[in-house]
């Protein structure tokens, strides 16, 4: 099979696509034969070197894929056999083919392509986890998501609006008219303006129930700022430190040192709330992952969860596809296609 290896640290050179041996799937596993593989930035940063949960290099990423099952491991149905499916994976899962255990996939809903199909795992259980199970949204509250245009950005927006709440949204100026063709009620430049002082304007002042940050380093202390009484902070990611080399691990040293300490009792008499997630950890609550992907499935068949791909690139054009999202030129989700 081809697979898309990250031979190094470094910049986007260190990528190339070669010939690795077909898997083979074990007890309780199928083998699913790849239509799309999502790319995340938390592939970005295992290529510069700044990812501690990346495996080690050589080594095939890749969180979540969408195809067909060609073969079952001893244990498993063989009516799997053929069907279409999307799965979370544990890396490996920018190749043709990956071994997956049956507990991380489940049918791909058929309205949806399989590049779209690959674009639900990690946005979307994020999203889930940030907004419902761990940020505890409701109706008419108010959210503010950062990094409005991308891929756990637009599927927080979904959910948002099928929740009731009032969105703000940092983007880009280029993303705005999208999102808010999208549904976003307030998008704000945080380019060429302080966002805060828009947001603190636009909420006469109060701020926001629910911020979602995966910006990292001096953010975080202006998100923190933008939290009403009650209000929760999710973290969970620091895109800020992204670059390649000496640059990248100086950023990640400079993000480190910006960042903001919550102590209980400031948190406490503020009447406010900090978490993070780290999707990653979550291979031992599989319980959970299901019961969010069940709720999420049922949001796609009522039509509330639109997942969206910007760009779908062949895996020899992966040096592309990985500055694409550098440049934070995409809306919505990249994917790679064989």
């Amino acid at each position: 099979m081809r697979a898309i290896v990250t031979t190094r640290n470094g910049d986007v050179d260190v990528l190339k696509v070669e010939t690795r041996p077909d898997p083979v799937p074990g007890k309780g596993e199928v083998l699913v034969r790849v239509k799309a593989a999502g790319l995340n930035f938390a592939d970005i940063l295992a290529r510069q070197g700044l990812y501690p949960d990346g495996p080690p290099k050589p080594c095939v990423m890749g969180y979540e894929v969408s195809g067909i099952v060609e073969a079952a491991g001893d244990g498993v149905d063989r009516s799997w056999s053929g069907q279409s499916v999307v799965a979370l994976t544990r890396f490996g899962g920018q190749a043709e083919l990956i071994a997956v255990p049956l507990t991380q996939i489940f049918e791909k809903p058929e309205q949806l392509t399989f590049e779209q199909g690959a674009a639900i795992p990690v946005n979307y259980l994020t999203a889930w986890a940030l907004l419902v199970t761990m940020g505890g949204l409701k109706k008419d509250e108010a959210v503010l998501i950062h990094n409005a245009g991308g891929g756990v950005g637009l599927a927080a927006l979904d959910i948002a609006k099928h929740i009731g709440a009032m969105t703000y949204g940092t983007a880009s100026v280029s993303k705005h008219e999208f999102l808010k063709a999208r549904g976003l009620d307030h998008a704000i430049d945080y380019r060429g303006q302080d966002w805060l002082p828009v947001l603190m304007q636009l909420t006469g002042n109060r701020g926001v129930e629910l911020v979602i940050d995966p910006l990292g380093g001096s953010s975080w202390k202006q998100s923190y700022r933008a939290l009403r009484t009650t209000g929760r902070m999710g973290v969970f990611g620091m895109s800020t430190a992204s670059a390649s080399g000496i640059r990248g691990k100086l950023r990640a040293l400079k993000a480190l040192a910006q960042t903001p300490r919550f102590h209980p009792l400031a948190l406490m008499n503020r009447n406010r709330g900090v978490f993070g997630l780290n999707l990653g950890h979550m291979w031992d609550e599989g319980e959970k992952v299901v019961s969010w992907t069940g709720e999420i499935v049922r949001g796609i068949h009522e039509g509330w969860i639109k997942p969206h791909v910007d760009r779908a690139f062949p895996f020899d054009q992966i040096t592309d596809a990985h500055r694409y999202i550098e440049a934070r030129k995409n809306i919505g989700k990249v994917v790679l296609v064989p």
